[in-house]
């Protein structure tokens, strides 16, 4: 669900952009599927998600929701870390601004949609339409995003929830963001998310 911050560290990193926003629709091995270029941006994408979801700041910030809410954490704080990406895109990128990024990344994914599964063409309307990496910066957005899961399925209602609890310690997470980002941009830059092996070392950073 972090759409932008993928789409940010596949640019840093000269990756995929089309591999890093569609790995979430590819189920096992990406080979053979798609042209290497977007198979490497697939694997990029999943190597993010593995070094975020064991990352002790993001298992701190889970700590802060409540026990009711924990099991739907990692998808709020997915969106959560959009929000503040978006809300202070240009403390973290001088090269670009947010609309000129978004549309950057627009122009480069929607040329090659027709040869992709059709839940992430749907996706791909949805997201560009609604201007929504723009507009996660609003909290309301944020809102409106996680209600709207929340009722689309039902076994994902405690999202609508979890809104509280963003809330309760919406600078908390802010500044677990300001810590947790940076790092994995820097990862990103230095092509340490596009190696075929990282081993568990860059997981735990210093603060």
């Amino acid at each position: 669900m972090n759409f932008l911050a993928h789409l940010h560290l596949a640019a840093l990193s000269e990756s995929s952009l089309l591999g890093n926003l569609l790995a979430d629709f590819v189920r096992g091995s990406p080979e053979g599927l798609f042209s290497s270029d977007i198979v490497a941006g697939i694997r990029m994408h999943r190597r993010v998600d593995t070094l975020t979801d064991k990352h002790p700041l993001v298992i701190e910030a889970r700590r802060l929701f409540r026990c009711e809410y924990r099991r739907v954490a990692p998808i709020t704080l997915d969106i959560i870390w959009d929000h503040f990406l978006s809300l202070h895109w240009d403390k973290f990128e001088k090269n670009y601004s947010l609309p000129e990024f978004v549309n950057l990344a627009r122009r480069d994914i929607e040329p090659h949609l027709s040869s992709t599964p059709e839940k992430f063409q749907e996706l791909n309307q949805y997201l560009w339409s609604q201007n929504l990496l723009i507009r996660y910066a609003d909290m309301s957005c944020i809102a409106n995003v996680l209600q709207g899961m929340a009722r689309r399925r039902p076994k994902l209602s405690a999202l609508a929830g979890s809104y509280q609890d963003i809330e309760n310690h919406y600078l908390d997470f802010e500044a677990l963001f300001w810590q947790f980002y940076p790092q994995m941009m820097t990862l990103a830059s230095n092509k340490r998310l596009l190696e075929q092996e990282i081993s568990p070392e860059p997981c735990t950073f210093p603060k």
